[in-house]
């Protein structure tokens, strides 16, 4: 039986109480929202030089609150007169900017974004980004924005802008498989995510269901039901996962933003991999109403972006949490960073960065945390902050917690269907992987949840000292595909530990994090640098973030595989 020989503080008495009130199933769920960020937990200082967006705000008016904390959008800038622009992304204002002034429309990006797409699924092996796409779906919606942009009524800035959602979040009409065979045919959509419902209330429109790993059951992003997706960087190497698919699309040009979701690093490692920004938010902080797995206590819905400033955006519009999270984890007010405060840069440089050194060098090649240490270094020499050395105790135990309470979480939601004849649909991976989850007794899950108690304690500590935590994001650049792994898949959990090495605090404490890219490898690979916050700190971690993604800009190299839609 795992972890039942550690000292433990006893329960506190909400804990007691729920045993007695809620059903066993609730009680699991109440257990962990309440040791993560209940007893014990320091409350959040406020953050300074921010803009409160309002959680019950419209969407709509939340984006654009939001945009007036970004600088001032100037085309000369982002529209030079030569062929090449300088720079490796167009942003969200860039797409905004050409269908206001006529450069294109909606419905000509659209045309590019389907000849991508239909590019890397017809490749051979299959390499698709989309495991759901519907051509002519998209260019309905094309087709109404660009009506709108005609007649002078856009709906916001987002009007117009591609996203994709995961294949593990509802978006009517087409359905959540969960990038299984079967998932659709026992689970019906009807209607949209909370998250997807508010982008489409901006004018966002869909490309579709994205690529994962089965499930989320894994963190390479390998899936033989129906190809694997590549690294823009290096089309023989893992996107990462399991939001494969999301950050493919993101990493290769296709689209502005994607959703995904982040319940062991999802969203954070693809990022990392394929050189873009993954934000994972605060427990609790997004509605996961319409998510495949809306009920567990380490995942969120969080968007991936191009740019540190389509992350803050895009997050403006999904951000806002369900009434029960209100009500048991009381959220600090909604409110992001405003970026052209004249004292933006005097809060940036009275950040305070953790770095637990011993941890920090905990990778596969000191190529990548010394690439990391170069970005912080050059962060504290522009804008004078510190860096304070933490030590964060019992890592391997937080680990086990996790995966112990992920594990526990994700084979209560599957096993129905495992005992109801589905288990030889599942990939091998799967089955493996719900084979460990299934060992797991009871008395293990709620032993988990006592250590993550701990380890939140911990963390508490360090957030004393310092406002952000700093670490690689992982702890090996994008690995190869191998060829025998694409028709039945692999399960290698010594890349998947390199990979999740950083993660998993942002997952088992529900703490926000942030990855931003910062420099490539010797063999021309993406290296993410994460950034850990305080709960409900998301509006300091894109602050800092901004500041990081400028400074390494130089750093970065545009994708091998980029389609440019916008400049087509």
């Amino acid at each position: 039986m795992l972890l039942q020989n550690h000292t433990l503080n006893p329960l506190p008495l909400s804990i007691f109480l729920a045993i007695h009130l809620f059903s066993y199933p609730y009680f699991l769920y109440t257990t962990a929202v309440v040791l993560t960020f209940g007893t014990g937990a320091a409350l959040p200082e406020p953050e300074q030089g921010v803009l409160l967006l309002g959680d019950d705000r419209d969407p709509v008016d939340r984006v654009e609150e939001a945009l007036h904390c970004l600088p001032p959008y100037d085309p000369s800038l982002r529209w030079p007169a030569g062929d090449k622009p300088p720079f490796l992304y167009w942003k969200i204002r860039d797409f905004a900017h050409a269908y206001r002034s006529g450069i294109t429309t909606p419905s000509v990006v659209a045309e590019h974004i389907i000849a991508g797409v239909e590019e890397w699924s017809n490749k051979k092996p299959p390499m698709p980004m989309l495991v759901y796409f519907n051509a002519d779906d998209l260019r309905k919606q094309a087709e109404a924005s660009t009506k709108r942009f005609q007649q002078g009524n856009p709906i916001s800035i987002l009007d117009g802008i591609f996203i994709a959602i995961k294949d593990d979040i509802d978006c009517f009409p087409y359905p959540s498989k969960g990038a299984t065979t079967f998932f659709d045919k026992i689970r019906s959509v009807e209607k949209d995510a909370v998250c997807v419902a508010r982008l489409r209330k901006c004018g966002v429109l869909f490309i579709g269901k994205a690529n994962m790993h089965e499930l989320g059951l894994g963190v390479t992003g390998n899936n033989p039901n129906y190809g694997t997706a590549r690294n823009p960087h290096s089309i023989d190497r893992y996107t990462g996962g399991s939001s494969s698919g999301p950050a493919a699309l993101v990493s290769s040009g296709l689209c502005s933003a994607a959703i995904g979701t982040d319940g062991g690093g999802s969203v954070r490692i693809p990022s990392s991999l394929c050189g873009i920004i993954g934000l994972k938010t605060t427990y609790g902080r997004t509605d996961m109403t319409g998510a495949l797995c809306d009920c567990g206590t380490v995942e969120v819905a969080s968007p991936l972006a191009a740019s540190v400033e389509d992350a803050l955006l895009v997050y403006s519009a999904i951000a806002g949490s369900r009434p029960m999270d209100k009500l048991t984890l009381r959220p600090s007010p909604l409110c992001v960073p405003n970026l052209v405060s004249p004292d933006n840069n005097n809060i940036l440089g009275s950040v305070k960065i953790g770095k637990y050194t011993e941890w920090f060098h905990d990778v596969s090649d000191r190529d990548i945390s010394n690439t990391c240490e170069d970005a912080l270094n050059l962060l504290c020499s522009s804008f004078g902050c510190q860096i304070e050395e933490i030590i964060l105790p019992e890592l391997e135990e937080m680990r086990t917690a996790h995966v112990v309470s992920i594990g526990t979480e994700s084979f209560c939601d599957l096993n129905p269907h495992y005992r109801a004849g589905k288990r030889t649909e599942f990939t091998l991976d799967t089955r493996t992987s719900l084979a460990l989850f299934g060992s797991f007794t009871s008395t293990d899950y709620v032993a988990s949840q006592r250590i993550r108690r701990r380890i939140m304690y911990y963390h508490n500590e360090a957030f004393k000292k310092v406002d952000v935590i700093a670490t690689p994001t992982t702890g090996i650049t994008a690995p190869e595909i191998p060829q025998s792994s694409l028709k039945l898949g692999e399960s290698n959990y010594v890349v998947s530990a390199y990979l999740m090495r950083f993660v998993i605090a942002g997952n088992l404490l529900g703490l926000p994090a942030i990855t931003v890219p910062v420099g490539h490898d010797k063999q021309g690979l993406p290296i993410g640098l994460q950034l850990i916050g305080r709960p409900w700190g998301e509006a300091s971690l894109l602050r800092v973030a901004s500041a990081i993604e400028e400074l390494c800009l130089k750093k970065r190299k545009r994708p091998s595989a980029f389609h440019d839609i916008l400049n087509a």
